[in-house]
């Protein structure tokens, strides 16, 4: 039941805190750690089936299982952290990744170390709470740059996760991995505990349980259809199963969000053209960028008898695409000099015009290593200038009090992009292949239709980036009529 309250009253954030370059960057640290979390394991996927004694589809899921609680997590972590306190759900979920660290530190079982990666994956939700924890306490021409830098932590983490994980992987134990990741979170947590300051906005309602296990279980089917349907088959019955039960179960869900006084995702602010066309432009910018990090590694490590391979080792893969992490991490001061001057939309568009004309250009174009490190850096460009634009886009159009939820659904947004292109592109390299003595590898053809297809996908993100209102109007409240509260009241 939503507390009584003056009709009139509103949350407004208290700009300002002590150290406010000091709490950016701990929330930074904090994003690409999370981040990481996302490419921690790849250096070692094709050990792993000999690791558990297991086949490659089982032992998938360690990959699996953290990309849908990364996913599933967004919206629920962030409706909690409009609820309950943004630090003290940063906090809460980087105690999951710890413990789930510490899980797969300790287990040579299969089913514990996925369970172990599931809860790693929750703490993607750092990025996000992260974002509406800048915009409570920080003053506005302060924001600008500290969500450009926050939003590029996720291209950045992902960026150097590769080939440090990879220095780890070959000179240690792969539990390593997992006591480095499990240390790393640890001092995240003293850090966010020493120098971030609570959000002073709440939103005062009760939360929707039975809306976040719904949507849950929901966009579970959804993605566990897109993740497996090319391991299962796209007409077997387990993932035609799964996409009818996310074609009932999602719609449903959300006439039950319309008549909750207080939903998990407000979709009546999510309707708004603002809002509606920045989380698609979002699904489509996520679909092209997951190509880079699908297609490169594979043209990098692939033998030179493939007629574009280099073979390299994932260590030296890693080196190559560094730069493009790098690059995304100091043009967040230029897309918040872009989004103050012209607005964050045209930053998006920017992104995405970036990575859409350089897959065409590196479709025919990637037969030297400095041609690939130049390809991965503008693409990296691209990924900051769209990462920067969406929270932006995001908060200006939604209540105060739904800045964490409405990140988090934008977030997800994102999620469903990348999902989606992993299992399109993934079988667009399968079935494009030529054959090397007893090993079918993806051919250059493959490999190209797959970057076109990134290419078209980018540039379609940009048309509908077009179309989101250069000044949205900000409801002052939610639709639901609940006011919001200052912590400190």
């Amino acid at each position: 039941m939503t507390a009584a309250s003056d009709p009139g009253e509103s949350a407004s954030p208290r700009p300002g805190v002590r150290n406010p370059n000091l709490m950016v960057g701990v929330l930074a640290f904090c994003g690409s750690i999370v981040a990481l979390m996302q490419t921690l394991v790849v250096p070692i996927l094709p050990e792993l089936p000999r690791i558990f004694d297991a086949p490659a589809e089982d032992t998938s899921w360690i990959m699996t299982a953290t990309l849908l609680a990364a996913a599933v997590s967004h919206p629920v972590v962030g409706r909690l952290g409009d609820m309950y306190g943004k630090r003290r759900m940063v906090l809460a979920v980087l105690s999951l990744m710890v413990t789930g660290s510490v899980i797969c530190g300790l287990s040579t079982s299969l089913p514990w170390v996925v369970a172990g990666r599931a809860l790693q994956g929750l703490a993607i939700g750092v990025v996000p709470l992260g974002i509406s924890i800048m915009r409570d306490n920080l003053s506005p021409e302060r924001l600008g740059s500290a969500m450009a830098l926050m939003s590029a932590t996720l291209g950045f983490g992902g960026a150097i996760g590769l080939p440090l994980a990879a220095v780890i992987a070959e000179h240690a134990h792969w539990h390593a991995l997992f006591w480095v990741s499990g240390s790393v979170g640890a001092l995240d947590i003293v850090l966010v505990y020493l120098f971030v300051r609570e959000s002073p906005v709440r939103a005062r309602a009760r939360f929707d349980l039975l809306g976040a296990v719904w949507l849950t279980i929901g966009l579970s089917c959804l993605l566990l259809g897109i993740t497996k349907g090319g391991s299962w088959g796209w007409g077997s019955a387990a993932t035609l199963g799964l996409f009818a039960a996310a074609a009932v179960l999602l719609p449903a869900w959300g006439v039950y969000e319309l008549r909750r006084p207080a939903p998990l995702v407000d979709l009546r602010t999510s309707a708004r053209r603002p809002v509606l066309f920045t989380n698609l432009a979002s699904v489509l910018v996520g679909f092209s960028i997951m190509v880079m990090s699908l297609v490169l590694p594979h043209v990098l490590q692939a033998p030179a008898a493939t007629g574009y391979g280099f073979g390299l080792s994932m260590l030296e893969a890693g080196l190559v695409l560094g730069p493009s992490g790098v690059v995304s991490m100091v043009l967040p001061p230029v897309s918040a000099r872009i989004s103050r001057r012209y607005g964050p939309k045209v930053s998006l568009m920017l992104g995405g015009i970036l990575m859409g004309v350089t897959y065409f250009v590196a479709a025919v174009t990637l037969d030297a290593l400095w041609k690939i490190v130049i390809t991965s850096s503008v693409i990296g460009a691209g990924l900051a200038l769209a990462y920067a634009a969406m929270p932006d886009l995001i908060m200006r159009a939604v209540p105060v009090t739904e800045t964490a939820a409405a990140n988090g659904l934008n977030a997800l947004m994102r999620a469903v992009g990348t999902s989606t292109s992993s299992a399109v592109t993934s079988a667009v390299m399968a079935n494009m292949t030529i054959t090397l003595g007893p090993v079918a590898l993806t051919s250059l053809a493959g490999i190209q239709t797959a970057m076109v297809i990134a290419g078209a996908v980018g540039l379609l993100g940009v048309l509908v980036a077009a179309l989101i209102p250069a000044r949205p109007a900000v409801p002052e409240r939610a639709a639901t009529g609940a006011p919001a509260r200052s912590a400190a009241a």
